[in-house]
């Protein structure tokens, strides 16, 4: 079915879609705010809802014993445990405000293979100064098909922190090697508390 056009000339001049073109929704579950947080678990809403979930950070500012990254792992036990296998690849682009320090870098050091051990959502060195009360991580986790008992679990992250004088841009992709349904995720600092900072989550229809 072709677009409506009123000039039929540009974009801007579409009056309506078809009834046929969709897009997806979506949908609050539920949303944690950080206060001095050792840990931020989603216990519940991860099933067979949806196909995909969404995770979105806000703010997110560590309160460390040293330099900190974000952290995530996966349970299939409702929370019991979080051990889940993982094979992760890991890049991210940074850039200084004195226009005297840029890369685009593989982070061999954030990835992981077949590790049960917790997955960085910030690569290289994160938060080095985190007390100064304006740094901060922001960003969103894609989580696909969770519940599904015949495949692995694919995700993705893309985030933003500001650390310092740094911009950095994570990426961070891959799979939990469970064909078992996840129904459970925990973020958490590599030391320290999470300070403040909100985290929503949805599922996408």
């Amino acid at each position: 079915m072709a677009l409506n056009f009123a000039n039929n000339n540009s974009l801007s001049a579409i009056t309506s879609l078809p009834a046929s073109i969709t897009g997806g929704v979506f949908n609050l579950i539920s949303t944690q705010t950080a206060s001095s947080s050792a840990t931020i678990d989603f216990t519940s809403g991860i099933d067979s809802t949806y196909k995909e979930y969404i995770f979105k950070f806000y703010n997110i500012h560590p309160n460390p014993t040293g330099n900190a990254h974000l952290l995530f792992n996966f349970s299939t036990d409702s929370g019991s445990n979080y051990n889940v296998t993982k094979t992760t690849t890991v890049f991210h682009a940074r850039h200084d405000e004195g226009n005297s320090d840029t890369a685009l870098t593989y982070d061999t050091a954030g990835d992981l293979a077949q590790s049960t051990d917790f997955q960085r959502l910030t690569s290289e060195v994160t938060f080095p100064s985190a007390t100064n009360s304006d740094e901060h991580y922001s960003g969103h986790f894609h989580l696909f098909n969770p519940s599904s008992t015949t495949f692995v679990k694919h995700f993705i992250s893309t985030g933003i922190h500001y650390a310092s004088t740094y911009a950095v841009n994570d990426f961070i992709a891959g799979y939990a090697n469970t064909t078992s349904a996840i129904d459970a995720i925990q973020f958490k600092m590599t030391s320290g508390n999470i300070d403040v900072g909100t985290i929503k989550l949805y599922g996408v229809s």
